[in-house]
């Protein structure tokens, strides 16, 4: 939720707490947790303890050692310098280009409820619905940051957590009714194999899902005394958000087959299934509204806020002067016509894969893999500036100490992620493994090798103006 506060405003506890859940809590990653069965149990609980907390906490004291500069530009350049600051943001950047056709064909897939469900592995249809949804909500941004805050807030509190606790709930009644499960819930079921190393591509969905956790940071200089409320409000939040997203995976995955769950449209599938059994086959065309108004809420403020990360770039000289101009709204409207054609390219890459859940599944796995790059540059940031004694409001509880752990745990699951980025799952048709490996080692190649040549251009830039 994107929420403008004046530099003295101050927001109370409740407030913080719904700011920081409505910031990550997303019905969107359901599905791709729910078709690894039982075992998501476990890797919720890791992700939660891998990466989850480590990037709230570490974020949350750079934040508030940068109240007037907040970002993750501002937060690596002031560790790092200029260019490893511009690494970072463009690792904001794009791996949120690349989330984006996912999210859009979780939407498009949940839409085709409304009209013909069998839609939703239909290349063309998927190809056009994404298309046009994210030029649309482009437009919506080029009105402003205000009109996309007013937008946001209302898409996501209607959107997200209502269906999410409904679906809980009709998870909780149609298990009391003695329906047979599609998974074993035991002691043994729940922990992976270590001799079966596609089962631990679930981090893939599992930390997908909170990932965008360091933007609750924004808020720490908000709030009155933070050392003693933060911690207690991340606690609260982050409890909140594991259990919801581990019980709504679950309750998808106890009711549907993994071999029937379709990654873009898994959620309504499982809503399809609950209001037949419950004889509330009426409530179907609200359930895919709400969905859709959810998602669209979320991503109006995703596609903004990245890219005034990368304005604040541009205006440090990295991009040429054409992406620093903005529209009389303020808004950074050459950025954003850019990244929508980017997007609209990006959707060919559904043509080149054997189904919509092999290009869910690639797009997500290849934009964790950037977004785990970004993380740890910024827990090497928060070190290097914790050996500068920058002052801060917040601190990682627990001194060096406290910093060493907390941050080397973030290191270990975002490791972690990256390399099981790379291995396909068993349970999603990706074609040849050999293929996928290659797709993702090159798309990380193509995609961060730019940043490189915009540090030439700066430094081309600078040594110009200074003849």
């Amino acid at each position: 939720m994107n929420v403008n506060l004046s530099p003295r405003a101050k927001i109370s506890f409740l407030a913080l707490v719904l700011l920081i859940i409505s910031a990550i809590d997303s019905n969107r990653n359901l599905p791709s947790s729910a078709i690894f069965g039982s075992p998501l149990i476990f890797f919720f609980l890791f992700s939660a303890i891998f990466f989850l907390m480590p990037t709230a906490l570490v974020s949350a004291e750079l934040a508030a050692a940068f109240p007037e500069e907040g970002g993750i530009y501002h937060w690596v350049r002031n560790a790092f310098g200029e260019n490893t600051g511009m690494l970072a943001v463009w690792l904001q950047w794009i791996n949120t280009v690349v989330w984006y056709p996912t999210i859009l064909s979780f939407i498009a897939g949940t839409l085709t409820y409304l009209f013909d469900p069998t839609l939703m592995d239909n290349k063309l249809y998927m190809i056009s619905a994404i298309a046009l949804i994210f030029w649309s909500i482009t437009l919506i941004n080029l009105f402003g940051i205000s009109v996309s805050a007013r937008v946001n807030t209302i898409f996501a509190t209607v959107g997200t957590v209502f269906p999410m606790l409904l679906l809980i709930v009709l998870g909780i009644l149609w298990v009391l009714q003695g329906h047979e499960f599609q998974i074993p819930i035991t002691l043994d079921s729940i922990f992976p194999s270590l001799a079966k190393l596609d089962t631990w591509t679930a981090l893939e969905a599992t930390v997908g899902s909170f990932i965008g956790m360091e933007l609750s940071g924004v808020h720490i200089n908000h709030v009155p005394h933070p050392q003693r409320i933060f911690p207690r409000a991340l606690l609260i939040s982050a409890v909140y958000i594991l259990v919801t997203m581990l019980f709504g995976s679950l309750t998808i995955a106890v009711v549907l087959p993994a071999s029937q769950i379709n990654l873009a449209g898994g959620l309504m599938q499982v809503f399809d299934n609950f209001f037949q059994v419950f004889h509330l086959g009426a409530l179907v065309p609200i359930m895919t509204l709400l969905i859709v108004i959810g998602s669209i809420g979320g991503m109006i403020n995703w596609i903004i806020s990245p890219a005034k990360g990368l304005l604040h770039a541009s205006q440090h000289k990295f991009l040429p002067s054409f992406f620093e101009k903005t529209n009389k709204r303020g808004t950074a409207s050459n950025i954003l016509i850019m990244q929508a054609v980017l997007v609209t390219i990006f959707c060919g890459v559904l043509l080149l894969l054997p189904s919509v859940n092999a290009f869910y599944w690639f797009l997500t796995s290849l934009s964790n893999c950037l977004s785990m790059f970004m993380y740890i540059l910024m827990f090497l940031s928060v070190f290097r500036l914790r050996a500068r004694h920058v002052q801060s409001a917040f601190k990682v509880p627990g001194g060096k100490w406290g910093l060493g752990i907390i941050s080397a745990l973030g290191l270990f699951g975002c490791g972690m992620t990256i390399l099981f980025g790379f291995i396909p799952p068993d349970n999603v048709n990706i074609g040849s493994a050999l293929r996928y490996t290659i797709m993702i080692a090159l798309g990380n190649f193509f995609l961060v090798l730019p940043v490189f040549f915009l540090m030439r251009h700066r430094k081309a830039k600078l040594r110009n103006h200074a003849k």
